[in-house]
């Protein structure tokens, strides 16, 4: 039998190559923001958006390696991780207040005393928030349909799913990889579109704070200038996938979206 790696050519490969490059770059630029409600000294985000980019790069291993199987139980993972970074910074937006300025929920989930909730708390929780107009507009994708994917590869339901992690030969390889090219995309587009329209300061560029560091006054509005890399994105992938969420993105900030 002959080992059946991903064909160097698939699209899969490069695609992930940009989303470990694009996170990378957030964990780096959101640095500077400290949260409000946590006893952390640096944005805990830079450490979610590290861990995100590590499993992107787990995945990318797993896919030169020809183990489909395995990349998708990873997926489950990055689902999962995907939507805790936006309920920790939905949690803080609406529970911190000057009466309450450490919350106590997610401080203990940073300090290892509380797990976080359950998948289905946690869309419950988005849905009762301001992230419902966002939430109403991602449900027109297929997410359930991609976690069953994901919980199908990761519990073994299908012999065939035990197959994509072997050595035999699969003339569908492609189909499959395209599914799985296809199903990462959309839980990227899931984090960046609640995460953008919860948090727009993320998106901001670097430029306002250096002017800062040079002891210079920066000029008017740049603190509305949007990151390169964020602008590639929300054209490549949110307005590519969902004009409608890119709409109320632009509209719910003073962001200098194009």
């Amino acid at each position: 039998m002959i080992i059946n790696n991903v064909n160097e050519s698939h699209k899969i490969t490069d695609q992930l190559k940009e989303y470990i490059e694009f996170y990378e770059m957030l964990s780096m630029s959101i640095m500077r923001f400290i949260p409000l409600g946590t006893k952390a000294l640096l944005n805990f985000d830079t450490y979610v958006y590290e861990a995100m980019k590590g499993t992107l790069e787990s995945i990318l291993v797993l896919i030169e390696n020809g183990r489909i199987n395995d990349a998708y139980a990873l997926l489950r993972k990055f689902f999962d991780i995907s939507l805790i970074n936006v309920y920790v910074n939905l949690y803080l937006k609406r529970e911190w207040n000057l009466d309450k300025f450490i919350v106590e929920k997610v401080q203990n989930w940073l300090s290892g005393k509380e797990k976080i909730p359950e998948y289905k708390e946690i869309r419950e929780y988005i849905a009762s928030s301001s992230l419902k107009v966002i939430q109403k507009e991602l449900s027109k994708f297929p997410y359930k349909v991609i976690r069953e994917r994901c919980n199908d590869h990761m519990h073994y339901n299908f012999f065939g799913h035990l197959l994509m992690n072997t050595k035999v030969i699969d003339k569908d390889r492609n189909i499959k990889l395209d599914q799985l090219s296809q199903d990462i995309r959309y839980v990227v587009l899931l984090n960046l579109s609640y995460i953008f329209f919860l948090n727009p300061h993320s998106m901001s560029s670097a430029d306002y704070l250096d002017y800062l560091d040079l002891g210079e006054r920066p000029p008017e509005g740049l603190q509305y200038e949007v990151a390169p890399f964020i602008q590639t994105i929300f054209e490549t992938l949110i307005r590519a996938e969902a004009p409608s969420i890119a709409e109320l993105i632009k509209n719910n900030s003073e962001m200098k979206l194009a």
